[in-house]
């Protein structure tokens, strides 16, 4: 019979643990900065002018199918760019749409500026006025919005004064950003200490909520409560954006001069140069979400992704 084998010494074992847990965290940090020299861009590609002519564009959102529609605010027009890349009109006119968003039932939700109304279109074209007031005042202008994945809705409310507009001065109070609850009964007035908030996205866990300051040239990121609430509002990076969009390793895509990608804790780590005068917004989509869709003034643009955008809450 062999001997018993001999326990470790106590300060051993400590020096086997600590060692196996640095090997885990360099190795963590090895495979963190190989995907950072990667990028987030596939090896290769370029930014592709896909379509053009239009005055201006804006609010690209994606729906299950992968398919992307997008507004042409000016003229009043919702846009489809289908998978197999057929353009189309979804609807027109539209409420002078701005951001669009869709929801896990398939209903396009759109910031209607004309009447500075939040709208939810279904799939046949229906509409729904959902929101037209806070308080009993005018919006300012519903700019672009969020969908968090209990169905949840974060929208900003910046003011922009439009020549189409046949009404008196801002009633509100302030240029800010609302929760409208899952039921759509209760709309809050969730930040009220931004300049004008424009671009605003959330990360696909619904903890944290990331709002542009376009006048302000801040953007800044909050943890968001069960309830909606906003807490913990910290910056995130010096730079304001139109739109926004977030991939699945949880980096934040900001526009203005082309897209500029940031990390989670706020370093930027790309720049997409695009040739157009403004980028407003972007969005990822086609069939496995891994290219990146952008409106810039006259124009629509792809690029291909090596990182997917962040995962969808689609039924």
């Amino acid at each position: 019979m062999s001997a018993a084998p001999r326990p470790l010494h106590p300060g051993f074992s400590r020096l086997l643990v600590t060692s196996a847990l640095a090997t885990a965290v360099s190795l963590a940090t090895t495979a963190g900065a190989r995907a950072a020299d990667r990028g987030v861009i596939a090896p290769g590609a370029r930014v592709e002018k896909l379509a053009d002519g239009f005055a201006f564009t804006e609010g690209p959102a994606c729906d299950a199918g992968g398919n992307v529609f997008f507004t042409d605010q000016p003229n009043d027009r919702i846009l489809k760019w289908s998978t197999d890349g057929v353009l189309s009109t979804f609807m027109q006119p539209c409420g002078r749409s701005n951001g669009l968003y869709f929801d896990r039932d398939g209903n396009l939700w759109a910031c209607a500026d004309e009447e500075n109304q939040l709208w939810s279109i279904a799939p046949d074209g229906k509409v729904t006025v959902v929101v037209e007031h806070y308080q009993g005042k005018l919006l300012n202008g519903p700019n672009d919005l969020w969908i968090r994945p209990d169905g949840g809705i974060y929208f900003t409310d910046p003011f922009y004064k439009r020549p189409y507009w046949n009404r008196g001065p801002q009633e509100q109070d302030g240029q800010c950003v609302y929760y409208l609850a899952p039921d759509r009964q209760k709309l809050l007035r969730v930040a009220d200490d931004l300049e004008q908030p424009n671009g605003i996205i959330g990360t696909p866990d619904g903890k944290t909520l990331y709002v542009a300051d376009l006048r302000a040239k801040k953007t800044y990121a909050y943890r968001i409560r069960p309830d909606g609430t906003l807490v913990d509002k910290r910056l995130f990076c010096a730079m304001g954006s139109d739109g926004m969009t977030i991939d699945n390793e949880g980096n934040v895509y900001l526009t203005g001069k082309g897209v500029t990608v940031f990390d989670a804790s706020g370093k930027p780590i790309e720049q997409i140069d695009v040739d157009a005068r403004w980028t407003a917004n972007v969005c990822f989509g086609g069939p496995e979400r891994k290219t990146l869709f952008i409106t810039a003034s006259q124009g629509l643009y792809a690029i291909e992704m090596r990182v997917p955008g962040a995962a969808l809450h689609f039924r």
